[in-house]
């Protein structure tokens, strides 16, 4: 395999956020996107289905929603960030029950991680994350450089 070679790249001060959550810890993102309101409303808001419409609901915002998670939805947002269209994962993902649709859970955190998105995988991280001074703020950061690695194929 070719090695892989970064280059910078900027996330905007308006980010693109996406909210996903499984069944059993729908109601603690609902409750923390709550406290976290007024911080989201200056966002442009994501999630896979059932949670972007509890969201819209709860928040009064406006959430662009994919597909319920387990019908493709997570690999939906993955889709996105490969495509560098999010710029951070909030993810709160049930660690004692298991998925259906674990692969594509699996594979949501290691796209996330390859195009190094900011990412929160609980209500502790994902805190953290909205309490940086460069949630709001235009800011460079490091991802793969796929031009020169379809260069370097050939």
């Amino acid at each position: 395999m070719n090695r892989i070679d970064f280059v910078t790249a900027t996330l905007p001060a308006r980010k693109r956020i996406a909210l996903v959550a499984h069944d059993h810890c729908k109601e603690r993102l609902l409750e923390w996107a709550d406290r976290q309101r007024d911080k989201l409303l200056n966002h442009e808001l994501l999630a896979t289905g059932t949670t972007g419409v509890l969201l819209e609901r709860r928040l009064g915002l406006a959430v662009e929603c994919m597909i319920s998670g387990p019908l493709g939805g997570d690999q939906q947002i993955g889709a996105r960030i490969a495509e560098r269209r999010i710029d951070m994962l909030v993810f709160f993902w049930d660690p004692f029950e298991p998925q259906p649709h674990d692969p594509d859970v699996k594979a949501l955190l290691r796209v996330a991680a390859v195009w190094n998105i900011p990412l929160a995988a609980n209500e502790s991280s994902a805190d953290y994350l909205l309490s940086s001074p460069l949630l709001d703020e235009a800011h460079g950061y490091r991802i793969p450089d796929y031009a020169g690695y379809l260069t370097n194929r050939s």
